[in-house]
């Protein structure tokens, strides 16, 4: 069996949805396959709106549900001919009257909990999935929704609850087996095991794929999007960025960290244990080769494997004297910065342990600062610590590449690329692994940096030789 998973862009009206099922048909011809389904583009946030406004007693969230109503029945009314329409739009309406009834409850009580906003938000998937398995059906491919709620069982943390692997992989395999249909099964969503709907947090329907795919020890799992692949770096700022033909498992996990537009590595857990190929394709362009993430991916000539960044960043550099051999120090400084909710996303310290430079979000940074300005209060006082230092407006760029570990030169040619072209560099990271190089610059020279470091490091033909 092979999984696919087509996301919001992929399914966001009746054009992008006619271009999945024609993936899907293809598809289902060359072998068995199970499709999850996020919801229609936009209708997640559309419909965490109109919860907020309902607990906050705007009467606006009605307009917003009419939207959400009125999106469904345009992209069925496009996708169906005139007989067919009533019998695909009666259950998409039912569940529009459901939907209406639970807010109306909400703006009655003034409240909506994490419960019940995990409730609002899987009518998305609920609604998506229908329309394509009615699709399926009208094109004679027959199809079949699947509530994933029966299926992935997790504990009742709602917003991000976590999965019972073992029983949910036994549901999963038992719903899948021998079933004559193809099963459309709706992403992002799960229950507890007494049935109360739960959501799987950031890129669920991703988790929900690479969920399927292990349970049933799929031999492949596609994520469709609307981009051709994993790119080099941001095409946005580097315009000769290209796709990458292959990539690991952890350097998909770093380059997704950094802010690359790859598969979350949360959801990338199960795959990885069960050693199943994740592919990254393209719904508006399905001849596209498309990158292939496994734990074997064939290298090519390049010495990196790709460049990412994380904008938005600011430097807070704690220094003085009397931090030299303290121990305990540096467990202070994380502690304080967990306490108030800060995560610390980057580390350098020299080996002389006169500083700790800490980078964090931007909007965390003054939260961050006046927390260890309190926890170490004395330690200025006594001179232990001579200053605070804040720098803000930064961004992180991380080079990375597995090929990089134990390759001599890279770091020189890193260093060397950005000295020729006179960009100062405030901090720098690297792990013992040598797969990645992280390193502070200002928010101004960002773009220039990643087309330095690009061209640097790929050949002007690399898209054609990788």
């Amino acid at each position: 069996m092979r999984v696919l998973k087509f996301g919001g862009s992929s399914v966001g009206d009746a054009d992008r949805i006619r271009d999945a099922a024609a993936i899907i048909q293809s598809s289902a011809s060359a072998g068995t396959i199970a499709v999850v389904l996020s919801a229609m583009k936009g209708i997640t946030n559309l419909l965490l709106q109109t919860a907020a406004e309902a607990a906050a007693g705007d009467e606006t969230y009605h307009a917003h549900l009419d939207q959400i109503r009125l999106r469904h029945g345009q992209t069925i009314e496009s996708l169906f001919s005139a007989a067919d329409r009533a019998v695909v739009l009666q259950p998409i309406d039912d569940l529009i009257k459901e939907l209406a009834d639970i807010l109306r409850g909400v703006q009655l009580v003034k409240e909506c909990s994490p419960r019940t906003m995990d409730l609002v938000v899987s009518f998305g998937e609920r609604m998506s999935c229908r329309i394509m398995a009615a699709f399926l059906d009208s094109l004679g491919a027959p199809a079949i929704m699947v509530d994933a709620r029966d299926l992935v069982i997790t504990d009742n943390y709602h917003g991000s609850a976590a999965v019972d692997f073992a029983l949910s992989y036994r549901l999963i395999a038992e719903a899948l087996r021998g079933l004559a249909e193809i099963p459309i099964i709706t992403g992002f969503i799960a229950s507890t095991d007494e049935g109360v709907t739960t959501t799987l947090g950031r890129n669920g329907s991703d988790y929900t794929a690479s969920l399927v795919g292990a349970a049933v020890g799929a031999r492949a799992i596609e994520i469709w999007t609307d981009v051709d692949g994993v790119l080099s770096a941001d095409p946005r700022c580097v315009p000769e960025a290209f796709v990458v033909p292959q990539l690991s498992f952890k350097e998909a996990m770093e380059l997704s960290y950094f802010g690359a537009e790859v598969i979350h590595p949360y959801t990338m857990i199960p795959a990885v244990e069960k050693n199943i190929p994740i592919w990254i394709k393209n719904t508006l362009n399905p001849n596209a080769p498309g990158t292939r993430i496994s734990d074997d991916p064939t290298r090519d000539r390049h010495p990196i494997t790709g460049i990412a960044s994380i904008e938005g960043v600011a430097l807070i550099n704690v220094e003085g004297g009397g931090m030299v051999g303290v121990p305990g120090m540096a467990g202070r400084v994380f502690s304080t910065l967990a306490q108030v909710g800060v995560n610390i996303i980057m580390i350098s310290q020299a080996s002389s342990e006169h500083s700790i430079c800490l980078v964090c979000r931007q909007n965390q940074a003054r939260l961050a600062l006046e927390a260890l300005k309190r926890e170490l209060a004395h330690e200025l006082e006594q001179k232990q610590i001579e200053r605070f230092e804040l720098i803000d407006r930064l961004e992180i760029i991380a080079v990375i590449g597995e090929k990089m570990r134990g390759t001599p030169g890279i770091s020189g040619k890193l260093f060397s690329a950005l000295g020729d072209a006179k960009i100062n560099v405030l901090a720098i990271a690297q792990g013992s692994s040598e797969m990645n190089i992280s390193f502070l610059v200002h928010q101004d020279d960002a773009r220039r940096t990643l087309q330095v470091v690009h061209r640097g490091f790929f050949d002007a033909d690399a898209g054609r030789t990788a």
